[in-house]
């Protein structure tokens, strides 16, 4: 299965596509791109442990040339000549895999960030609504350098590793065929305790992955509910919560620690040595080989060392690699139950809005309830529709179904008498502007927040639809005015503020369909009638859904529409609801 055909609300493209079936087959398309660097890698490994095994073969020669009946001292020299050159050589071999290595994990590293980064856009509000942030972030940070930690040090050491303990299965033989013994008893006990060593690690590894992923869940809750908790004093109570979360990542990563620890790695290290040099020493009293063939093959059985003391470590890299990227291409596999409809109808909104006996249920977990049921009703374009009710009965629901944040469960919604999921979906929703009473800023200048849905916009237009919504005044006020930097989530400014730089950045992508959730509801009454006036002028010529209160607000609009328990209470003018709907009047009576 490739990356095409996961269901997104929005797949952006890149050059190139990757194999989402299994993780491992995910890894190698990750790899591909960059077969080349991948070729230096293994070339270098392979020259690197090649050029190891003259340092031995070497000494052996030079014992040898000293041990003879004559002394040849005139041979050491070239002999050192050699050994410094060939390591020169090797030097120059490492550099070039571990800069290999390093280069392909930062590529790969880098290629899956976007890729996770793009998915995480193209997936429905549903999927966002029910992932936690913390663990998202976990995922998208901390997995994705492990991701990269897998390659380098992990697949560097791995790959040269296995070269270096090949070396003395073919070179030891040189001196005598039986010499092969050591060697292959030793990669063959060792790639068999390697196998059940993974085996035992990947679920290890897997759990202390999970558990990072809940220990910064609950962080990035706590973070961004801290005036919460702080306001009913349960500082004491959410730091024995971080605590017991904190310590079963610190559990899960010492059960991996105790696995490695009794990882037989170094014990099957030093039986190799033993055997090999116990074997070497047989074949020189049966004066099959001589004192530097013995020397040379105890050096050549040193080159285990290498693959002995990095697998531990390399490998647990690995697993850990593994893990993570099971965890990200989960995340980017997770159905959203959106598309895009690229293909779907793509037009200029008049502003017709139908709802066709509509009901709605979040699909959340044992979700059993309707939110919504039984909605009907049309509006004409360039209407203002005013949708009232006590609070949970389903009007910031129902507004979300025409832009297709959720689609809804039974029925129809139709924009222009076309159901809004067969239409393009970028193109229904950049006519449709939302302002929500929770307004969002990001942490830019204020004229990058207004320009944010029309980022092509001139000063003079952002400036205008700032004087349009009011916030023109309060911004000239600031040292920086429009190039002020407003803090995290829009934290700098005032409730109303915020609400106005909103308001003027729905009037600057000049929408079809313009929705207020609740968006003056903290705008004091000094500007409440610039803003009314400024909707008002803004609500001209477009269709427009107001979620209000403010009786000011409901009164000019169209028609109204009373919410009650996620169905139609009543529907009408204020004057027609105000006698004939009690629960209409009733709102402002309480």
């Amino acid at each position: 299965m490739t990356s095409l055909s996961i269901p997104a609300e929005f797949t952006l493209q890149r050059k190139n596509k990757f194999d989402r079936s299994t993780p491992l087959r995910w890894i190698f398309s990750h790899i591909k791109p960059y077969w080349l660097i991948m070729t230096m890698l293994v070339g270098g490994a392979i020259g690197n442990a090649v050029l190891a095994v003259v340092v031995p073969i070497l000494t052996g020669d030079a014992f040898n040339a000293m041990l003879a009946p004559k002394p040849d001292t005139s041979a050491l020299l070239p002999l050192a000549i050699i050994i410094g050159a060939s390591q020169i050589v090797r030097g120059v071999l490492q550099l070039g895999r571990n800069f290999g290595a390093e280069l392909m994990a930062q590529k790969v590293e880098r290629d899956i960030r976007d890729e996770l980064y793009l998915s995480l856009l193209g997936k429905s509000m549903t999927f966002h609504n029910l992932q936690p942030v913390g663990d998202t972030m976990a995922r998208a940070t901390n997995d994705v350098r492990e991701v990269n930690y897998m390659f380098s040090p992990g697949v560097n050491l791995v790959v040269g590793s296995f070269m270096f303990i090949l070396m003395p299965l073919f070179f030891g033989p040189r001196y005598h065929p039986s010499l092969i013994l050591t060697p292959a008893l030793f990669i063959i006990i060792y790639f068999v305790a390697l196998v059940r060593y993974l085996k035992t690690l990947s679920p290890i590894t897997d759990d202390v992955r999970a558990a990072f992923g809940r220990m910064n869940t609950h962080l990035s809750e706590s973070l961004d509910g801290v005036e919460i908790m702080k306001g009913a004093a349960q500082e004491e109570a959410e730091v024995d919560r971080f605590v017991a979360n904190a310590r079963k990542f610190r559990d899960a990563f010492v059960q991996q620690g105790d696995l490695e620890a009794r990882y037989i790695a170094m014990l099957l290290l030093g039986l190799a040595y033993a055997g090999g040099l116990v074997h070497a020493l047989f074949l020189l009293k049966q004066g099959l080989i001589n004192v530097g063939e013995v020397v040379g093959y105890f050096g050549m059985l040193q080159l285990l060392g290498f693959p002995t003391f990095s697998s531990t470590f390399a490998y647990s890299q690995i697993s850990l690699g593994f893990s993570s990227a099971r965890r990200i291409l989960e995340l980017i596999q997770r159905e959203t139950r959106l598309d895009q409809n690229a293909s779907g109808f793509d037009a200029d909104i008049r502003g017709e809005i139908e709802f066709r006996n509509v009901a709605f249920r979040y699909p959340a977990e044992g979700a059993t309830e309707n939110a919504l049921e039984h909605i009907s009703f049309k509006v004409q374009p360039g209407q203002t529709v005013a949708l009232v009710g006590q609070t949970g009965s389903g009007k910031t629901t129902l507004v979300k179904l025409i832009n297709r944040i959720y689609d809804v469960s039974d029925g129809q919604v139709l924009v222009d008498g076309v159901d809004v999921r067969d239409w393009n979906l970028a193109s229904l929703r950049s006519q449709i502007s939302i302002i929500e009473q929770d307004i969002f800023l990001f942490s830019r200048p204020i004229k990058d927040n207004i320009a944010f849905g029309k980022p092509e916009a001139e000063y003079e237009e952002v400036v205008a639809a700032a004087q349009a919504a009011q916030a023109h005044e309060f911004i000239l006020n600031f040292d920086e005015t429009y190039d002020t930097i407003v803090g995290e989530r829009g934290a700098t400014l005032s409730g109303g503020q915020r609400q106005r730089v909103a308001l003027a950045r729905a009037f600057l992508t000049e929408p079809r369909v313009l929705i207020l959730d609740d968006s003056t509801s903290a705008i004091d009454s000094e500007t409440e009638d610039k803003i009314q006036r400024a909707i008002a002028n803004a609500a001209r010529g477009r269709t427009t859904f107001i979620i209000t209160h403010r009786l000011s607000q409901i009164r000019w609009a169209d028609l109204i529409i009373v919410l009650r328990k996620g169905g139609v209470a009543a529907m009408g003018t204020h004057d027609e609801l105000m006698q004939t709907s009690e629960a209409y009047s009733r709102i402002f009576k309480e």
